[in-house]
């Protein structure tokens, strides 16, 4: 592909080429080409497979545990224990893959995109075929509405204009030109190329490809977007840790019984039979069901919100953030130019004027404006019934500021008949038209501000029509809008008895004022931007846009406040080496909230630049420029009706009503659900601890096992998992947007919540083996009833454990837990599944069930709420929990 062709003149790229302007391409050429280069198509990545998505759901810690417990009871002829866990591994996995397929579908359906066309100059005739077929040295003709199908020079043009938003971030259309342009030009200001993928909104062109397929801008950021990796999530990493700790225990705990039995003169086989109890117990085996199911959950909810997650983990990862980079146009803006501003000699209104009914019966009365109202509907080439199409964003804004104003248009073009339009282009820098309206003849006028002031030799007042002497003063006023980031468009006019010469139209012209125009913030994001303050996240805008509209938008969303200091908006070229700055400028840096001028390859440096410094990064964006970055961010957000396919593709999560608001309802989601996920695994841990203690304590002194294996599978499935799920249902503080984010390195247990495990772990513990001993030596009861009650006790304390959950701060009837209707329900059916194996003659035989008199049941019933009772009087005394 041929290099910086901004800079060459087109008779050099039709040499290197081997070109003829005139008849372009030969077929022989096409086919050498074609084989040189391959089709215009860009790599795709290879769609993941059903098969590892199924198999991604068994790499976790936890399930290689449950797997090495499921191989070990099998080997000992434990058929029961075997089942019982593999059916936890399948249903785990199952959960987690059908949840994770769908997202996948969704995301599928959005990327069913037609392949679009081109009209080529081939063998000296011009014909249409599929872009993918377009070979570099190809001549392409444009017209607004096209798509263009590769990078490539303009050869001639006539009033060009092509949006590449989703290419630079720039909001405003781009003025085209056929100039010959410097070497280091930047991508954003090569005005003499169009780019495969941006839209042309106006005019027409004629331009020779000098890049297909990956070699195009589009390309070269699709690589960049492949070559970029992915972070794990932070849930992923602290249920591993957690995952891994556990591990250790558990094979440390099984070994020490299992030896220290045997040494003591024990039965090998149940020394090894109770080892693999103790692996059991200390197994969460409902973890992973309770963590998958709390997040497909989190992922349905917010599906009905039209908020997509691709990837389970994605939810949790939400709560975590601490800084959200966001792209602004289309994001924060409505990526709609519309009118903000208009300054006539005696009057300025502004977009709250324009909403305002006093205000806008006050502009109906000012002569001047009405002028400016006729120019903007007669110099004005869209059609009023083709306002959404791809056409000039400036000049569908003045008809939207018309209509909106309370002015028919049509009525004003049937009453002033058009005879003659000198069409704007990149020279004169202005468009004109000359009207009839049956009496006399109008000249409108618009344009760049400083031809119309060359032309204008008088200003429209008050008063009438006067000399244009100040037009310093205008000079000064125009730059201020246009430093606050407004585009600027100026107006002027004559009417005249007879019909002018067409060289004569320009002449004394009567200025009338400007329109800046502005792409204007979406209405819900100012307070979506105050959501975010208030839950200490950091928002940053990156774009691509000018610094002085990025300012403009942030202060007017009050990302920023118009005392900010100017350190708070950063130029793209400031920060080229991001990872060599000094100190001094790091700080500059993380403390800046606007970052302009910004290209793909920077918004990917500064997302890893934020998580070298160990913050938690979401990304939104919609644009081919943003997929690099939306890959590499911890969470990647990307636009599901106006994003483009590369976005969609990287990102975890897809906003589907392309709603800036919808990323806080998914960050309330993502946090709550971190939250019931630490309930439960604190909920879950401490009923495991009981469970480890109380065998080991009884296999080392002698006393009559209050647990066996299939009992301790029962619990941890059954009586522990359903309270657990309640848990993770939860709904969460209500103010939890109020608090700050969490410490990125803080695990997903502090030693609060082990100390908290570790209580209500002890608590059951104490009753449990309490109860065994009172029954062996004081009521003299055999082995299998001594077992019942310990077991019984056991369920009671652990269902009962569930209300230890809620921090002291909160009344112990009135929390959470207690408002939870699923947790009343968990209990009940916790209760009646125990019920029903004590009933069952099957169920009865394989938890090693007998009938237990009313006064047994009375004891373990005493022993099971002391569990509770001490649990919340070391609560309440310690104040730490």
């Amino acid at each position: 592909m041929i290099q910086n062709p901004h800079s060459l003149s087109i008779q050099e790229l039709t040499d290197y080429l081997n070109v003829d302007l005139e008849t372009g391409l030969t077929s022989s050429q096409v086919k050498n080409l074609r084989n040189i280069y391959g089709t215009n198509t860009l790599k795709q990545k290879k769609a993941k497979s059903i098969w590892i998505i199924l198999l991604e759901q068994f790499l976790d810690p936890i399930i290689y545990l449950l797997f090495v417990a499921m191989v070990l009871a099998f080997s000992f002829s434990e058929w029961l224990e075997g089942f019982a866990v593999l059916i936890v591994i399948l249903l785990t996995a199952i959960i987690g893959f059908f949840m994770e397929w769908q997202a996948i579908r969704s995301v599928e359906a959005l990327q069913k995109i037609a392949q679009t066309v081109a009209y080529v100059l081939r063998n000296g005739n011009q014909k249409k075929l599929k872009s993918r077929y377009i070979v570099p040295g190809d001549i392409v003709y444009l017209s607004s509405g096209d798509v263009v199908p590769a990078d490539a020079r303009i050869i001639e043009h006539q009033s060009l204009a092509t949006k590449e938003a989703s290419l630079t971030g720039e909001s405003i259309q781009v003025e085209k030109g056929l100039e010959v342009l410097p070497l280091q030009t930047t991508l954003a200001e090569r005005l003499n190329m169009v780019f495969k993928g941006t839209i042309v909104v106006r005019g027409e062109a004629k331009a020779i490809v000098t890049a297909t397929g990956d070699s195009t801008c589009i390309g070269q950021i699709s690589k960049m977007t492949q070559q970029a990796s992915k972070e794990r999530s932070p849930l992923e990493k602290k249920l591993n840790k957690l995952s891994r700790w556990l591990i250790v225990l558990t094979l440390f705990l099984a070994s020490l019984i299992a030896i220290s039995g045997y040494i003591q003169g024990k039965d090998l086989m149940l020394m090894v039979k109770i080892g693999i109890a103790l692996a059991v117990a200390a197994i969460p085996e409902g973890l992973p069901i309770v963590a998958t199911i709390a997040l497909a959950r989190g992922m349905v909810k917010l599906s009905k919100r039209k908020v997509i997650i691709k990837k389970l983990e994605a939810v949790q990862t939400l709560g975590e953030l601490t800084i959200v980079c966001t792209d602004k146009t289309g994001t924060l803006t409505k990526d709609k130019i519309s009118v903000h501003t208009l300054l006539l000699q005696d009057a300025e209104f502004n977009s709250d004027d324009f909403n305002n009914p006093d205000s806008l019966n006050n502009m109906r009365t000012n002569t001047t404006f009405l002028d400016i109202i006729d120019i903007s509907v007669l110099c004005n080439n869209v059609k009023p019934d083709h306002e959404q199409s791809n056409g000039d964003s400036i000049e569908i804004a003045l008809l939207e500021f018309a209509r909106k104003t309370g002015f028919d248009i049509e009525e004003i073009r049937a009453s002033h008949s058009e005879i003659l339009e000198i069409p704007f282009d990149a020279n004169n820098k202005l468009m004109a038209t000359l009207n009839y309206d049956g009496e006399q003849y109008l000249v409108c006028v618009k344009g760049a501000f400083e031809k119309l002031v060359e032309t204008s030799n008088y200003i429209q007042v008050k008063e009438g029509i006067s000399l244009f002497v100040n037009k310093k003063g205008w000079y000064d006023q125009t730059q201020k809008l246009a430093n606050e980031g407004l585009r600027i468009l100026a107006f002027a006019n004559k009417t005249l008895k007879k019909k002018p010469n067409r060289e004569d139209i320009l002449k004394d012209l009567c200025f009338l004022g400007i329109i800046g125009f502005l792409d204007p913030p979406r209405t819900d994001v100012k307070q979506a931007i105050k959501t975010y303050k208030d839950a200490g996240i950091n928002v940053v805008m990156i774009t691509g846009d000018h610094p002085s509209t990025s300012r403009k938008i942030a202060e007017e969303i009050e990302l920023l406040s118009s005392d900010d200091l100017p350190q708070k908006v950063i130029h793209g070229n400031s920060i080229l080496e991001i990872d060599e700055l000094p100190k001094k400028r790091e700080m500059d840096v993380l403390n800046a909230t606007v970052f302009a001028r910004m290209v793909p390859e920077q918004k990917l440096d500064l997302v890893e630049f934020y998580q070298k410094h160990n913050q938690i990064v979401g990304m939104i964006g919609d644009g081919v420029n943003d997929a690099p970055a939306l890959k590499k961010a911890d969470i990647g957000i990307a636009m599901g009706l106006r994003g483009t396919e590369a976005a969609r593709e990287v990102a975890d999560v897809i906003l589907m009503d392309d709603k800036f608001t919808s990323t806080e309802l998914a960050i309330r989601q993502g946090r709550t659900i971190y939250e019931n996920i630490r309930h439960f695994v604190v909920y879950l841990l401490s009923c495991n601890l009981a469970e480890i203690i109380s065998v080991a304590i009884a296999s080392l002194s002698n006393l009559p096992l209050p647990l066996l294996p299939l009992q301790i599978l029962f619990l941890n499935l059954v009586t522990d998992v359903f309270p657990a799920l309640a848990l993770g249902m939860g709904k969460g503080e209500g103010g939890i947007m109020k608090q700050l984010p969490r410490d990125p390195k803080e695990p997903i247990i502090t030693t609060r919540h082990w100390i908290s495990a570790g209580v209500y772990g002890l608590s059951i513990t104490i009753a449990v083996i309490g109860v065994t001993i009172y029954a062996h030596y004081i009521m003299l009861v055999n082995y299998q009833v001594v077992n019942n009650m310990a077991f019984y006790t056991l369920v009671l304390a652990q269902l009962l454990n569930v209300f230890n959950v809620p921090h002291r701060k909160f009344s112990f009837f009135n929390n959470e837990v207690t408002t939870n209707l699923w947790i009343w329900g968990a209990l009940a059916l916790s209760v009646i599944l125990l019920i029903l194996a004590y009933e069952i003659p099957i169920l009865e035989r394989v938890l090693s069930l007998v009938v237990l008199t009313s006064g047994q049941f009375i004891i373990v019933g005493l022993f099971g709420f002391s569990t509770l009772i001490l649990s919340q009087f070391i609560k309440r005394l310690g104040g730490t929990l």
